[in-house]
Formats: structure tokens, C-alpha cells, sequence
């Protein structure tokens, strides 16, 4: 039986034998990206070294990375969804290219002694068919031959998506097996590696997209071709440096190796539902505790890594997904019977006790995600009185209606003729405003004899979910971010702006987010109070100052720990592996910034005009927040 700490270990061991470095884990939030609110994909913290620039561990690099994808959050709790995952991913920068990615795949896969033991039979794969002008990878396709010839097994190419024992190697077009981060940039085919989940059906026949669609092929490993760079005209130019990015979903592999239905049968989330369980308190049917157990499990998962990684509740970006994650859990903990608290035990005696030797963070950490989880889970209970008071005020007012049946719950019919109904409006406010689930918004309503409209408020909710999508479109077209000229100026002035905080309020200001975009910088740092209008002026007057100076910004990739001797900050210092860039402004006399950072900077201070704060304001209790622009 495979864990997660096994697959882990003989993922990154596979590939460190075949001389690849093993770098940390990036943090959750990225770093100096506004284009996402988290890291999504294992590439996302690689980009400016596909780009091109040199990695300080090398052009063979193997890792395990955290990753948060919230755009299906209602649909967690089936076979598949989770918020948080961990991606292993083998990388190579302009180094080994299809032959060598292919070859140690499937090596890994199917070999008893370093990989996973997987039978061959089980295994099929799919390529590029040729679109758009590029051709077919044959490439890729005789690769595949080859080397499934090395191990037995004669495979053909299916030209018409038929699948058989024989028919292994399906070519499929630019939506499945094509990847590019938004509509211009560095592109390449991509081989995907599906595996076989119910042999004992017989032998596979149909078509490729039937047999996925029926769950029987499932993707465990994706390897991406990087070679072209497609132009903002539309026009494929070969890559100078070519690179392979791989990924391997740790739950999803885990699940089909191990030959169960969900990824909440594997060993990390088992033991997190077997505590769940020990306090459950309720009589609901077995299929709503199972939803609501597998929810819990995932969302006090995410959260407990989220805080890990610096972010707290609050109304906006990260901190509003993870209230919106801990409020649903806080109300489906309630569905359970969990009594009030349970959830922060929950993370320190199921979650972090099964990380803490692969991510140290969290064990420095820990005192902080249960102090934040408790504060989060007692400011909702807060929330939940006063929207339920706006409940029964609304109730109040209305004449009396009879009970019906709510979801999953049967209860007494009443006498009375008037079905009352909540306007929609109000309900999808206690929603917006309130943090009410839609969950929590039916149970509530069909206690009090109430229904709801259901056609309205679904209404409601796709007008707030395409306006979300709308506002949110920019962000993270494959973790490429936009490093045109401004959004560089404003990454320099970042770090002058740090630099004037901890001089002007103290060295207890530490980074707690940034976003810059070609228009103006957003800077999030710890800090009690608001900010005085001489503190914001004396800020500005030496920011400024050093601007004029026209002083020289330097990088040097420095060993961690001398860079810590040497005087340099960062945030999320865990995530760093032994060589670290660091970015460095000085006068003639002092050195007034020195971060560790993955760039991309000017050269010398006097390109960025003149600095201005435009807003300043409170995130969260205890961090505030800065946005500034260059004029």
C-alpha cells in the first residue's frame, strides 16, 4: 500500500540519482505575481526560469509543489475535487528534452526496484496530433514505441481515438495535448500518461474520450514539451532553450495506485476523517455525513497550509478565500454535531503531525493556524447570530407558513395554505454579506417553513459568478506574469518601499503580500495602527530619496545562510532551497535594501520617476495596506 510520504520519497530519489536538484516548495501565495491569488500549477514558481534565466540549483531541478485551485470549491467532496494539492514535478532548463523525459517516465512508473511497480498493460498515452501549422510529434510517438518496445510490450498509434491492448498511443489536438500560458508566450506539445483502473473489466475497446469520461483511463502524469514561442501576431518561433515541465498529481496517483474510488480514501485524508469521527454528534443519513466529513477533511487541509504560508482571514484576495474555506467547514463541523473548537484539533492532531517532517514550516508555525482558525471560527459565530436575527426579523413580519420538506431533511407538514417564500434577494445576501453557505441558507429557511426560489437565486448567483470571473480573467494564464517595463519599475520600488517602512515605523514591518501591475504597486505588511499622514509623508520624502540618487541595483546568488549573515530578508524563508537570489540597494555608506528575491528589477533606481502613496489602509487585523504609484 502506497502513502503519501512513500510516493513523495521515491519521486524525488528517482530523479535526484539522475542528477536532478531537489528544490523546496514554493509558497502558496506567489511571489511578486499579481496574475494569481495562489500558486496553481508546479510551474508557476518557475516561469522566470523558463523564461530563460539561469537557476541557481542548476538545469535538472525536481520538486514537490503545494498548490490551491478554489474555482471548484462547491464541487469538493465527489470522487476527485480537493483545494489543495501537492504537484511533483522533474524540470529540465534547456537541458535533456522528449527522449529523456519519456524514457525515465515510464521507467519510474513500471520499475519494481526505483519506481511504482505499475503493470505496463495499464499504461496508455497521448500526444499531439499536428494543428494550428505544427506538426504531429512524431518525435514523441516513436519514443513511445521504442520504449515500450525496451520493456515487451509492441504498441501501435489509434488514428481514429480507438483504444484495444495493441492501440496505446492516441494523438489528440491543441485542447488536449497543447500548452500555453495565455495567448502568447513559450508553447509546446505535451504527452499525457493515463492509467488503466479496471483491468479485471477485460480488455479496453471504445474510444479514448469514452473510456475517460467513464473514469476507467485517469491522467496520473503530464509532460510538457516546451519548443516554440508562439508571438503576439500568431506565429510559432522555435525556443532558443527548450524545456520539459512535468507534473504528477500526488492525491490522484495515490488514489489509483492504491485502487480506491476517492482521493479521500488515501492515508492523509483517512486519518483526518477517522478524527472527524471521534467527535461527530448527529443523526443525519450516511451519504450527508460522508460529504460533510470529506469537505471538513479537505477545507481544515487547506486552511491549516494557507496560514502556514502567512495568509489570515480577511475580506479580500487570499484571505477571503480562506475565510469563505474555514466558514464552510466551521458550518458543516455544525451539521456534524462537532462541538465548537474541534476544528483547530483537528489540524494540530491530523494535519500537522502528517506533513511536519516533509514541510518544517508548519511545525514553526503551528501556534499560529490554530490561533487563527479559533479567532476565524469565533468572528463567524458572530456573523451567524446576526444574519439569523435578520432572518427572524424578516419571518417575524409574515404570516405564518407551513414546514416542507428541506434538503435531505424530512420535516412536519403544518396546517396553512401560503407557502412563504424568502426573496431571493435576501437570501443571496445572506450569502454576500452575511458569509452565510447556500447550505447553511436552506437548512435555515426550510426550518422555519420557508422556501426559496431556486430559479432566481441560482440567477443571482451566475450574475456574481461571471462578475467574479470578469474581474478576475487576468488571472494566471499559466503563471505567466506581466514583466513588461512598469510592472518592473514597481517591483524595484517594492523593495524601497519595505525598506522606508521598517525605517520609518520599525523593524517589526514584515511583507505579507504584494501585487504589481503596470498601473501601481499593492504592498500588504504587519503593522497595529493606521498610518499617520506625517508617517505616510516621511515615507514617500525617503523613497524618493533614494530614487534621486540614482543608486545601483545588484544581484548575487548567495548560500541562505550567509545571506541571513550578511543582513537580507524575505518573506516565506522556508520556501528557499540552500542558493538564493538576492537583490541588493545601497549608498555610498549604508545598505538600505537586500532581499531575497526572484526578480525581475531595473538597474539603477533614478528609472522610476516619482513615488506616490495614493491609499493606505487596514486587510486584517494587524496588516495594512499600501498602494502606490510612479509618476
Amino acid at each position: 500500500m502506497y502513502t503519501s510520504e512513500i510516493l513523495r520519497s521515491k519521486f524525488i530519489t528517482f530523479f535526484e540519482n539522475r542528477k536532478h536538484a531537489v528544490i523546496s516548495s514554493a509558497s502558496l501565495i506567489p511571489e511578486n505575481d499579481p496574475s494569481s491569488l495562489f500558486i496553481t500549477a508546479g510551474m508557476q514558481p518557475l516561469v522566470p526560469y523558463l523564461l530563460g534565466k539561469p537557476h541557481p540549483k542548476g538545469k535538472r531541478l525536481v520538486d514537490v509543489q503545494k498548490c490551491v485551485r478554489t474555482g471548484d470549491i462547491d464541487d469538493v467532496g465527489d470522487n476527485r475535487h480537493l483545494t489543495f494539492f501537492e504537484m511533483l514535478g522533474n524540470w529540465s532548463l534547456g537541458d535533456y528534452f522528449k527522449e529523456e523525459s519519456i524514457s525515465w517516465s515510464l521507467e519510474f512508473l513500471i520499475s519494481k526496484d526505483e519506481g511504482l511497480g505499475i503493470d505496463i498493460n495499464r499504461l496508455y498515452v497521448t500526444t499531439f496530433r499536428g494543428e494550428d501549422g505544427i506538426p504531429r510529434d512524431e518525435d514523441s510517438i516513436n519514443i513511445w514505441k521504442r520504449e515500450f518496445a525496451r520493456y515487451g510490450k509492441k504498441v501501435e498509434v489509434s488514428d481514429n481515438e480507438e483504444v484495444s491492448d495493441q492501440k496505446r498511443i492516441i494523438p489528440l489536438g491543441v485542447d488536449d495535448n497543447f500548452w500555453i500560458a495565455g495567448n502568447s508566450g513559450p508553447c509546446g506539445s505535451d504527452t499525457e500518461i493515463f492509467y488503466d483502473t479496471r483491468p479485471h473489466e477485460g480488455e479496453l475497446v471504445g474510444t479514448f474520450t469514452e473510456n475517460v469520461d467513464s473514469f476507467r483511463l485517469i491522467e496520473i502524469w503530464n509532460n510538457v514539451f516546451m519548443e516554440f514561442n508562439k508571438t503576439d501576431k500568431g506565429f510559432y518561433e522555435p525556443l532558443e532553450n527548450k524545456n520539459v515541465d512535468t507534473g504528477m498529481g500526488l492525491e490522484r496517483t495515490l488514489a489509483v495506485l492504491s485502487g480506491v474510488e476517492t482521493v479521500f480514501e488515501i492515508d492523509t485524508f483517512k486519518k483526518i476523517i477517522t478524527e472527524i469521527r471521534k467527535h461527530e454528534d448527529c443523526t443525519r443519513t450516511e451519504e450527508h455525513k460522508n460529504l460533510s466529513e470529506r469537505i471538513i477533511a479537505d477545507h481544515i487541509r487547506t486552511a491549516t497550509f494557507m496560514i502556514m504560508d502567512g495568509v489570515i482571514p480577511s475580506n479580500s484576495e487570499q484571505g477571503y478565500i480562506l475565510r469563505r474555506i474555514l466558514r464552510r467547514a466551521i458550518r458543516y463541523a455544525d451539521l456534524l454535531g462537532l462541538p465548537p473548537g474541534k476544528l483547530s484539533e483537528i489540524s494540530k492532531s491530523a494535519v500537522v503531525p502528517q506533513y511536519k517532517d516533509f514541510y518544517s514550516e508548519l511545525s514553526i508555525h503551528e501556534d499560529k493556524i490554530i490561533e487563527e482558525i479559533n479567532k476565524e471560527e469565533s468572528k463567524f459565530r458572530k456573523t451567524l447570530s446576526k444574519g439569523l436575527a435578520l432572518l427572524n426579523k424578516y419571518i417575524e413580519m409574515q404570516p405564518v407558513a407551513y414546514w416542507e420538506e428541506g434538503d435531505g431533511i424530512n420535516y412536519p407538514s403544518l396546517p396553512g395554505d401560503n407557502k412563504l417564500q424568502l426573496p431571493s434577494k435576501l437570501a443571496f445576501d445572506l450569502y454576500q454579506t452575511h458569509g452565510f453557505p447556500l447550505e447553511l441558507i436552506s437548512e435555515e429557511v426550510g426550518l422555519r417553513g420557508m422556501v426559496i426560489n431556486r430559479v432566481e437565486l441560482d440567477d443571482l448567483f451566475k450574475q456574481h459568478q461571471e462578475s467574479s470571473r470578469q474581474g478576475s480573467e487576468n488571472r494566471f494564464k499559466g503563471g505567466l506574469s506581466d514583466t513588461g517595463e512598469m510592472t518592473t519599475k514597481y517591483h524595484t520600488a517594492t523593495h524601497l518601499l519595505n525598506a522606508a517602512l521598517r525605517k520609518v515605523l520599525g523593524n517589526h514591518v514584515e511583507q505579507r503580500g504584494s501585487a504589481n501591475t503596470p498601473d501601481r504597486l499593492r504592498f500588504d505588511f504587519s503593522h497595529p495602527q493606521k498610518l499617520t499622514d506625517e508617517e505616510k509623508n516621511n515615507i514617500e520624502i525617503l523613497v524618493n530619496s533614494w530614487i534621486n540618487q540614482d543608486l545601483n541595483v545588484t544581484q548575487q546568488t548567495l548560500n541562505k545562510d550567509e545571506a541571513f549573515k550578511q543582513g537580507a530578508i524575505g518573506v516565506f524563508v522556508d520556501k528557499y532551497g540552500d542558493e538564493v537570489s538576492v537583490y541588493s540597494i545601497k549608498d555610498d555608506a549604508n545598505i538600505i535594501s537586500m532581499e531575497l528575491c526572484g526578480g525581475p528589477h531595473i538597474q539603477h533606481t533614478g528609472q522610476l520617476g516619482t513615488f506616490k502613496i495614493i491609499k493606505e489602509e487596514s486587510v486584517a487585523q494587524g496588516v495594512r495596506r499600501i498602494k502606490a504609484v510612479l509618476e
